[in-house]
């Protein structure tokens, strides 16, 4: 590789200190398909001179065999890694590539262009500091160009660049430009970018990429690597407040404790004081420590260690803070998500968030509106879909320091994680803490759960019964019920009919109406065991999700998941109700087991096979397992 630099070649520790003093520029590309995301960089690559002599020999290689430009080099395939990239000619997948100059570093992020791919592109925005919008000449601002575009300045990105490339195409027209420059501009106006440079170009031929080029003499700006070099994104950095989230407790020996992480915001020097939120404990920093020696003065984007003059209690997940500004904590949000798993986020199912380095289980109690990233309306809407935007209401399972994204998209982001998959699913931005979560306080009482349940002579719990429609649930938890009464047991049956008669009568049979017909079911078989009863809880309840929600609101004991295993065929074959020949008709929508599925529990505690044994034997086999486990004796 032959970098630009010559002191490389002549003094090779002066050339490393020159490039470790040089300032970090992150950026991604973006834009619809074919606009010319992967050629553009791999032109930079190319004309910065960062590409090995076996790598060139290759690109060279793989142009004949894959190439799109006939007898030249393909540049695109500098970046198009993936085996599928290559052959379909697209980019599937976030690449990130390194190259300097003379004046800075880069790294920058070719994101996808295909709208099933938004979601790979709010990874590479996340941590951008500067977004490249690439636009096809010919085609002008697409939904994809504005989609991007919208998800850039919510994810915080200020400074853009529309490049608009291909005008090697249209004769390098200063008419046509200037109408996509006042198109995109129009559109942009409502977005809160900081700056747009709009720069005309041929990324295939290097026209204004590295240099001004003399076929758009008409062009006056800087071509894009000017401006990359010279785009000033510190300002926005130094006027924010110190903020460490703590990723380690760093005790090596009885003699050190230190606190590491990386510096999301602000500075910190020896001398500062410092809180600790959530606790509010304070300090004085004593020593910033780093593998080679102690720093007089640590900034943003660092990763250091921390030593204070005090011992406090500090965990994984807090954020120390400077005194003078700390962070905000709270367990109640309003939040944009985007939302990036093909199975759709409901209202009221749980998930796990990932935020400050900590995880906690957080629930989305209410989906406001999603927002139109065309036009950038409000709509309604009861969930959110692969790659749409949403404003939501957050509930989590404890409190968090966070600050607002807009002040600190650091501190102030997450993703969301699938409880059963782990898979992450969602990435958000917390807009602000809802005042009713200061407000809303746990009012202990006097009487417990434990002494309601003693007066009863009974162990509390929740036996959730769920199956088809069909199955039997209902009429094995009757015939249970009525066992516990005659014995002397104090229970109620949550039956899914009789339910949707009064507490669910406003919901459907949507899955987004499913989830919360489950979550208010869940909630109030919550209370019923605080009352020290034994609750019977007869619903299809046909995704784990909510299944395992239920399970996470009661103790260790208190949730007893009885799978009444009937095969479809045969509950088909009862169908009682008529429900499934209506549904074979058309006649009812989303009906489980038909156009709407079923979840199998896969660890229930009880399964009742109703083909093989009567109701009367599932409910002598159930009531053997609440003997045996002490349920029916008094605690």
């Amino acid at each position: 590789m032959s970098h630009q630099d010559n002191l490389i070649a002549e003094d090779i520790l002066a050339y490393l200190e020159a490039q470790r003093n040089k300032s970090y520029l992150r950026c991604l590309t973006c834009g619809s398909v074919d606009d010319g995301k992967s050629t553009l960089i791999g032109r930079l690559l190319f004309d910065s001179k960062m590409i090995y002599e076996d790598q060139l020999s290759a690109l060279e290689s793989d142009s004949k065999k894959s190439g799109t430009q006939g007898e030249k080099i393909d540049l695109a395939l500098l970046v198009d890694g993936l085996a599928a990239e290559r052959e379909q000619g697209i980019t599937i997948d976030v690449a990130y590539r390194f190259f300097s100059t003379d004046k800075r570093k880069f790294i920058i992020a070719d994101t996808p262009g295909h709208i099933q791919y938004t979601r790979n592109m709010a990874t590479g925005a996340s941590t951008a500091d500067l977004a490249i919008i690439l636009i096809d000449a010919r085609k002008g601002v697409l939904d994809q160009t504005r989609r991007h575009s919208y998800i850039a300045s919510l994810l915080g990105i200020r400074n853009i660049v529309v490049a608009i490339n291909k005008m090697d195409l249209v004769e390098f027209s200063q008419h046509k430009f200037n109408e996509i420059e006042e198109a995109y501009r129009s559109f942009a106006d409502k977005l809160n970018f900081k700056e747009i440079v709009c720069i005309p170009m041929s990324a295939l031929d290097g026209d204004n990429v590295m240099n001004r080029s003399e076929r758009c003499k008409w062009y006056k700006g800087m071509s894009l690597m000017q401006h990359l070099e010279t785009v000033d994104i510190s300002p926005e950095i130094a006027e924010t407040s110190f903020r460490m989230p703590v990723q380690w407790v760093n005790r090596p020996n009885l003699d050190f404790r230190g606190y590491s992480g990386t510096i999301a915001a602000g500075m910190v020097k020896p001398g500062d004081e410092i809180i600790v939120i959530p606790s509010g404990k304070r300090s004085v920093v004593d020593k910033i420590v780093i593998r080679d020696g102690d720093l007089y003065q640590a900034e943003v984007n660092e990763s250091v260690t921390i030593t204070l003059r005090d011992e406090i209690d500090i965990s994984r997940g807090d954020i120390i803070c400077s005194t003078d500004d700390p962070a905000e904590q709270s367990d109640q949000f309003q939040a944009h998500i985007i939302w990036m798993e093909e199975e759709e986020m409901f209202p009221g199912r749980q998930y796990i968030m990932k935020v400050n380095n900590q995880t906690v289980p957080a629930t989305v109690t209410d989906l406001k509106y999603k927002v139109n990233v065309n036009n950038f309306a409000h709509e309604a809407g009861k969930s959110l879909a692969l790659n749409e935007v949403g404003v939501c209401n957050l509930s989590l399972g404890k409190p968090i320091p966070f600050d607002p994204y807009k002040k600190n998209r650091h501190t102030g982001a997450f993703i969301l994680i699938d409880r059963q998959t782990n898979a992450t699913i969602g990435a958000g931005m917390l807009e602000f803490s809802l005042r009713r979560a200061a407000n809303v306080v746990w009012q202990d009482l006097e009487v417990g759960k434990m002494e309601r349940a003693s007066l009863k002579h009974q162990k509390p719990a929740v036996l959730w019964f769920t199956g088809l429609s069909g199955s039997g649930k209902s009429t094995i938890a009757a015939l249970l019920e009525k066992k516990l009464f005659d014995i002397g047991r104090h229970t109620y049956v949550l039956d899914g009919d009789n339910v949707r008669h009064g507490l669910n009568n406003d919901l459907g049979f949507t899955d987004a109406d499913r989830v919360e017909n489950i979550r208010r079911v869940a909630e109030t078989s919550r209370l019923m065991v605080e009352a020290g009863l034994m609750v019977l809880v007869s619903f299809i309840s046909p995704f784990r999700s909510e299944r395992q929600m239920a399970r996470n609101l009661l103790d260790d004991g208190e949730f007893i998941e009885v799978f009444v295993n009937t095969p479809l065929e045969v509950a088909e074959k009862r169908d009682v109700k008529g429900l499934y020949k209506k549904a074979r008709e058309g006649k009812i929508k989303n009906f489980t087991g038909i156009d709407s599925p079923y979840e199998q529990p896969e660890n229930a505690e009880i399964i009742v096979n109703t083909v093989e044994t009567t109701p009367e034997q599932a409910v002598e086999h159930i009531l053997a397992y609440l003997d045996e486990r002490g349920y029916l004796k008094s605690i």
